[in-house]
């Protein structure tokens, strides 16, 4: 586990003991935001001692106008990291997340490398990607090609706001500061994805592209297998399928469908291969387009 984890990996607010103690160590804690009063202050449940961020001290850019006020005001109800700055003459404890995302910045930059297998929480499935918190709220962009190999509409196909997911580390700006992640390469090649299913089941899968000559059905996020054209199929629509065929050799999974199944909402869990280490180089399949070089 990282030393600077992303916000909701643990949430139990530190003991007033261990808040005093801070002041000196720099310890990194987690609770639960409950209020933003009118002048954008965080308040947050700490238990028994009252807690509170100024509003410059929510986030990085906040003073500067770089962040956006939303920063500030979408924190109500969820897990917040901190350091504590002081304590008031009322007892009241003056954190900082600002400062703890500083922390993990400085670490991400100089400690991770391109390659390294993290964990992360997903704030905003968008259609063009999603951004995750990789620590402290510090956010990561997955676009939504490297999400995995299916062919998502959006990556809230994939994904929801406060999963728990596993990514790798894609890129790292220098200068910018910007991190990219991926993801597919910890879901599995064609051959791991494959061996879970054999020629003559019937399975559950989703409609995930429609092309003149066939119809794409999403197996498992890393796997497709595709039907004879079919004319009242849309994207999204989930299906039973019979599987014919299983051509290793071709990589390629033929199915016939046997019926449009109700929409029962995306599972919020995700089979991966992977969860830790490092990658230096990922291929789908021999030959395939699908190849990542970190």
């Amino acid at each position: 586990m990282l030393p600077y984890c992303p916000e909701g990996y643990f949430v139990t607010p530190p003991s007033a003991d261990a808040l005093y103690r801070s002041i000196n160590t720099g310890d990194i804690f987690q609770a639960m935001c409950v209020k933003c009063d009118e002048f954008h202050n965080l308040h947050v449940d700490l238990g028994t001692v009252s807690g509170i961020i100024p509003r410059d001290e929510v986030a990085l850019g906040i003073k500067n106008g770089e962040t956006k006020e939303f920063a500030i005001l979408s924190r109500v109800g969820k897990p917040v990291s901190f350091q504590v700055i002081a304590f008031d003459r009322n007892g009241t404890a003056i954190l900082s997340r600002r400062a703890a995302q500083e922390e993990a910045k400085s670490y991400f930059l100089s400690a991770v490398h391109v390659g390294d297998v993290i964990p992360a929480v997903v704030q905003n499935p968008a259609n063009f990607g999603a951004f995750c918190d990789i620590g402290c709220g510090l956010t990561a962009l997955m676009r939504i090609d490297r999400c995995c190999i299916s062919r998502l509409g959006s990556t809230a196909d994939l994904f929801c706001m406060g999963q728990h997911i596993f990514c790798a580390v894609l890129s790292i700006d220098d200068h910018t500061g910007r991190i990219e992640l991926t993801g597919r390469e910890l879901l599995g090649t064609w051959s791991e994805n494959a061996e879970r299913f054999r020629q003559g089941q019937t399975v559950a899968g989703v409609v995930r592209s429609v092309m003149p000559y066939g119809t794409f059905i999403e197996l498992a996020p890393n796997l497709s297998g595709l039907v004879e054209p079919e004319q009242m199929l849309t994207v999204g629509t989930p299906v039973s399928v019979y599987i014919r065929s299983i051509q290793e050799d071709r990589h390629k999974i033929k199915l016939n469908i046997l019926e449009v199944l109700p929409y029962m909402g995306k599972s919020k869990s995700i089979d991966y291969q992977i969860t830790e280490g490092h990658l230096d180089r990922w291929e789908y399949f021999p030959g395939s387009s699908a190849v990542t070089v970190f």
